[in-house]
């Protein structure tokens, strides 16, 4: 009679060959060039670029847009997408601002609210792509319509001034630095330590890299997948918080389109669209050209066609780049 044997296990991911660390600092310093050469290039162009200034209103403006960015690298890189992140985001501002305005209630209670809301919305968009096996993107798209219609009818479609009541989050903390970019920061790091660390993490990139292979490997695949559309809404109620703290206010138009930044910086850091690829760290590199672009675009007078032309450029190239230097790794 055969012994009873144990399920299958994920297998443990292969250490890193030196060829790959090659790679990922190939990618590193790729990514710190490009933005040393953009810095370069608009204080060269603008005599007001290069100041502490110019650089403090981009760490100030970008927590927002890195917070959302960091989950659209875990959802990429399980080969999917969210495109509601935006939306959310005015959302998770909305009912925070209504339950302060409103309500009555405590800021801390409106914060918890914010943060709820966009759990709730991220689950619900990871849980029906999964129980029904729904394309990510069909999904997302219905949800960013439903959930910026909702922000209109939380704000009877005007803008909610909050005044100071979150303002704390944005105000300067050191060295003019807001609290909300410290924020940010420990979110990268975190994220990082998670996907290149934990288990979760690994099952992470299993599941992009061969979804069955995992599955024969005794890993569901899609728990794993709700948690991190799941946690991708709830850091994009964050970025509400933070965005409503900046401007004060909370606009039920706010984050339009967003969504299309948040995918760019992440598809320049590296995170493959096909899935099994990807660091947060390098999302953090393309946050910051993203955001050292436009506002050296607006510093030398570019219109706004301009600067989307010009964006939209600096995406597919970003994008070209990493396919062929893919291609080489993969010859070596």
């Amino acid at each position: 009679m055969n012994a009873p044997t144990s399920p299958p296990t994920a297998a443990a991911p292969a250490p890193r060959t030196p060829s790959a660390w090659r790679s990922q600092l190939g990618t590193y310093l790729g990514l710190i060039a490009v933005l040393a050469g953009m810095v370069a290039l608009f204080s060269s162009l603008s005599e007001y670029f290069w100041s502490a200034e110019t650089f403090i209103t981009i760490a100030n403006e970008i927590p927002a847009l890195a917070v959302m960015a960091v989950g659209m690298t875990f959802v990429l890189i399980i080969a999917g997408i969210d495109l509601s992140v935006g939306s959310v985001m005015a959302l998770a501002a909305a009912t925070s601002a209504a339950a302060i305005l409103q309500w009555g209630w405590t800021v801390p209670a409106a914060a918890a609210l914010a943060l709820a809301t966009g759990l709730v919305c991220g689950t619900i968009t990871g849980t029906i792509s999964v129980a029904w096996r729904l394309p990510s993107f069909i999904v997302s798209l219905g949800m960013l319509e439903a959930v910026r219609g909702s922000a209109y009818v939380v704000t009877d479609s005007r803008t909610q001034y909050v005044g100071d009541a979150i303002s704390w989050l944005s105000a300067p903390f050191f060295g003019g630095i807001s609290f909300a970019f410290l924020l940010a920061v420990v979110l990268v790091v975190v994220a990082q330590l998670v996907l290149s660390r934990t288990v979760f993490g690994r099952s992470v990139v299993g599941i992009g890299t061969n979804e069955e292979a995992m599955r024969l490997a005794g890993v569901d695949p899609r728990p794993i997948r709700i948690i991190v559309f799941a946690v991708t809404g709830l850091l994009a109620g964050l970025a509400g918080l933070m965005q409503s703290a900046r401007l004060e206010a909370a606009d039920p138009n706010a984050g339009t389109g967003m969504e299309l930044q948040v995918i760019a910086a992440v598809v320049i850091g590296g995170t493959s669209l096909m899935g099994g690829r990807g660091s947060v760290v390098n999302t953090a590199f393309g946050v910051l050209i993203i955001a050292v672009l436009e506002a050296g675009l607006a510093q030398v007078g570019a219109s706004e066609p301009s600067k989307r032309i010009i964006t939209g450029i600096v995406i597919v190239a970003a994008v070209i780049v990493d396919t062929l230097r893919q291609r080489r790794a993969a010859k070596a």
